[in-house]
């Protein structure tokens, strides 16, 4: 069976025409999402599903579902605030929806296949979707708790233009994820001999090595994922600090580290060669420009993808 790219596009707003996850960066425009799809496609990925919010499914599919339906079967879902489990109401004065792992949660109608979770403004490469596919295909007919995430080597996530941050990934004699720490500020520092470093709890940079694993949120799930994040979405809904917290989010990282620390399920981290880019600051933009426009050059991509 063929897997399923999944991409998390519920954070556009209706004015999404000024966003980054639509800024046209290729040759003819294209965005970063077009150049995902058109890898995940070329990795042997059969269907492409959207999570977006309902108030402008009419916008997305005139301006962006269009251009790929002839190509590959497509089909959308949608992210609400009040997509709750029964017995469950919004708090007063919450109005954002509740995190990624709640935006995946709402493809449990519409995907019945091994899948791959993305961002949609994050440019992950051919490579990583290639081992990803890969994984997710050669996965016997109704597997459950076998798991998925591109480990990219840290060297090839960098900016030139500032600290990032990523989740540093630790991981067993298998390959099996044992824990994801959050560093929100990555970079090479000049005085270090240009080392990778991160800064730690106490505003001390610490040396990172170059091709340790980071996350960049590109995870591939079996559907019995959702029937674990539906669980585990009531006890977290059940938790008054989180109900009392208007900005509590209910994150991918969250549930597979409960998963994992239970011993519930395993996370294979996939090593990948591919580099990462996208758009954390501005002045990133023409770097990500020129860098697309080389590997058009260099016949990686066709001049105009769809």
């Amino acid at each position: 069976m063929k897997p399923t790219l999944f991409l998390l596009a519920a954070g556009m707003g209706s004015r999404y025409g000024g966003l980054k996850q639509l800024d046209g960066l290729g040759p003819n425009a294209e965005t970063i999402m077009d150049y995902s799809i058109y890898d995940a496609i070329q990795a042997g990925f059969g269907k492409i599903v959207w999570v977006i919010r309902k108030d402008f499914e009419e916008q997305f599919r005139t301006q962006i579902l269009s251009k790929y339906e002839d190509k590959v079967p497509c089909e959308l879902c949608f992210q609400a605030l009040d997509a709750l489990p029964a017995g469950f109401s919004v708090p007063e004065g919450r109005q954002k929806p509740w995190g990624t792992n709640h935006a995946v949660l709402m493809g449990k109608d519409v995907i019945k296949e091994p899948f791959c979770v993305i961002n949609c403004d994050d440019f992950y490469g051919r490579d990583a979707f290639m081992q990803i596919g890969k994984f997710l295909s050669e996965l016997p007919e109704g597997a459950k708790n076998e798991y998925a995430m591109v480990g990219f080597r840290c060297c090839n996530t960098l900016s030139e233009n500032g600290s990032v941050a990523r989740g540093v990934c630790a991981y067993d004699e298998k390959r099996h994820l044992t824990d994801v720490v959050e560093r929100t500020e990555i970079m090479r520092q000049a005085d270090k001999g240009n080392a990778i470093c991160y800064k730690d709890e106490q505003g001390e940079w610490q040396p990172l090595e170059e091709n340790v694993p980071v996350s960049m949120n590109m995870w591939g799930f079996t559907p019995d994922y959702f029937e674990h994040s539906e669980q585990y979405f009531r006890e977290f809904l059940s938790d008054p600090k989180n109900m009392e917290n208007l900005k509590a989010e209910f994150f991918i990282p969250l549930m597979v580290n409960k998963l994992i620390n239970e011993g519930t399920s395993t996370v294979e981290v996939l090593d990948t060669t591919s580099k990462w880019f996208g758009v954390t600051y501005a002045a990133d933009r023409q770097a990500t420009v020129d860098r697309i426009q080389q590997l058009v050059d260099e016949g990686v991509y066709p001049s105009k993808l769809f």
